[in-house]
């Protein structure tokens, strides 16, 4: 039986095959209706048009206005620059970067985390002078109050005192590390001695104020790796005594490391000690 079903579907496949096209496709009946569908046609993407133009000015307003544009553009490349290198940025990443080494870490935490939370205790420190550059420069020169030239002067006040308050205070008349810092370089300058914030340039006041921040910063990382020495030199003489000379110590080292940073508190006081040595 199984051998006459194959034959059977085979005969009827040419049967109607061999039929006329007429009798495959028979019309409709008289009382049917042809369905329609009109698919819609989609509409051209719109794609605005922009119009760059290069003319010369034909009024000095013109002239004004390209001005402030280059200086607007020049000062966002300058952004991450005046970010690092004139606030608390620099410090902070720094000691960081000194506990992370003292600790005996090479990837926790990454590099991206440690820049994140300098990044976000800079804004928590510098958020009183970016208020004032907010209130005095760049809100009365979006409302037109105020010209270009006297809100980058309001704005570069608030940074001035900051970076000088760092620098320290001198005690029976002898000079700190960080006005030691801006004598130097008014030196090199040809300029007199400064008697106050007034006689300091700001292109001298930023270089003195890096120097200064990088002295603080490794002071700060000295003190954090002296703790953390002493545990390294326990470590290897106690291995070195058992005769274990090829174990490396920093692998012993380490989890004595972690558990004496976690027993402190150690990232609660880095953080106390960093923003107290700002204020």
């Amino acid at each position: 039986m199984r051998k006459f079903i194959p034959a059977a579907v085979l005969f009827v496949t040419l049967f109607f095959l061999s039929l006329p096209a007429e009798a495959q496709s028979e019309p409709f009946p008289d009382l049917s209706t042809r369905g329609t569908t009109n698919m819609p046609t989609p509409s051209p993407p719109v794609i605005p048009f922009i119009d760059l133009t290069v003319r010369n000015p034909s009024t000095g307003q013109e002239v004004a206005f390209s001005l402030q544009l280059l200086l607007l553009l020049t000062v966002l490349s300058l952004a991450p620059s005046i970010l690092i290198l004139m606030t608390s940025f620099l410090r902070i990443s720094i000691v960081l970067d000194f506990i992370k080494r003292a600790l005996s870490l090479q990837q926790v935490p990454p590099n991206q985390v440690i820049l994140g939370i300098s990044l976000f205790m800079t804004v928590f420190i510098m958020w009183p002078t970016f208020t004032s550059i907010y209130e005095n420069s760049v809100k009365p020169l979006a409302s037109g109050n105020l010209s270009v030239e006297n809100a980058y002067f309001e704005a570069e006040a608030p940074l001035r005192v900051f970076m000088y308050s760092q620098m320290g205070r001198s005690r029976d008349g002898e000079l700190t590390g960080g006005q030691r810092n801006i004598v130097l370089f008014m030196a090199m300058r040809g300029l007199d001695k400064p008697r106050d914030l007034s006689d300091v340039p700001t292109y001298v006041l930023i270089p003195a104020f890096i120097l200064n921040e990088l002295t603080v910063a490794f002071k700060i990382g000295i003190l954090l790796f002296i703790p953390f020495i002493v545990i390294d030199m326990v470590v290897a003489s106690a291995l070195m005594s058992m005769g274990m000379i090829m174990l490396p110590p920093v692998m012993i080292s380490m989890p004595f490391k972690l558990i004496l940073f976690i027993l402190v508190d150690g990232w609660g006081l880095l953080t106390d000690q960093l923003v107290r040595s700002f204020m």
